[in-house]
């Protein structure tokens, strides 16, 4: 499994002490890219990730929550991102595979997101293309939000259907992981745990390895 701590909870008056723990405990770093249309929140453009390539080895996870994926997509892949998952919701059907493609191109992984409302059943054309598939368990747009527990049944349907068929995609979680859920989310097939203010309102390191559950 692998750690994404959000670096949308990270204090950013500690960047350079919090950047260096996350660099000797985490996997991956989780980008949330919000555009205030899409999800009514605004966060931060490609210079911030570039900034993070500048001071991180670690795999740059970018989560596109924005109206014109298409659009950001070459930007953040210019910018230093390994991954770029787009939403369901913001792309139509027909153009997702062709989405997928043109970040593949760019040299990165590619992902596909849900909101709480969708089911996954929606991602079947895509399930053989992506890299990974994103269950957001909490409505995106804000950090602190509590985990919606029907998450659990999404992820395991996605489990069995990558099983049955064998595809290759990762599954991530986002939104309200902590200790107190990450054992359950990896016994349901989760193999991504994304965690934002539970790794940084406590000690980072601590936080991180709590939810390998090892």
């Amino acid at each position: 499994m692998y750690t994404a701590p959000s670096i949308l909870s990270l204090d950013y008056t500690k960047f350079a002490e919090q950047v260096a723990e996350l660099n000797e405990c985490a996997d991956w770093l989780h980008f949330d890219v919000m555009d205030g249309h899409f999800v009514p929140n605004l966060t931060f453009g490609p210079d911030i990730l570039k900034a993070f390539c500048r001071t991180s080895p670690l795999f740059k996870d970018v989560h596109l929550m924005v109206s014109d994926p298409a659009f950001f997509t070459p930007v953040f892949a210019k910018a230093g991102a390994e991954g770029i998952t787009f939403h369901y919701e913001a792309v139509e059907e027909a153009k997702q595979s062709e989405l997928i493609e043109a970040i593949h191109e760019l040299g990165c992984k590619a992902g596909i997101s849900i909101k709480p409302g969708t089911e996954p059943e929606v991602l079947e054309a895509v399930l053989d293309k992506v890299d990974l598939v994103l269950v957001m368990s909490v409505e995106p747009g804000f950090g602190g939000q509590s985990f919606i527990p029907s998450s659990y049944d999404k992820i395991r349907k996605l489990a069995k259907r990558r099983k049955e068929k064998g595809y290759s995609y990762l599954i991530e979680v986002d939104g309200g992981v902590s200790d107190q859920n990450a054992a359950e989310l990896l016994k349901c097939g989760c193999d991504v745990l994304v965690a934002g203010s539970y790794v940084f309102k406590g000690n980072i390191k601590e936080r991180v390895a709590s939810l390998r559950q090892e």
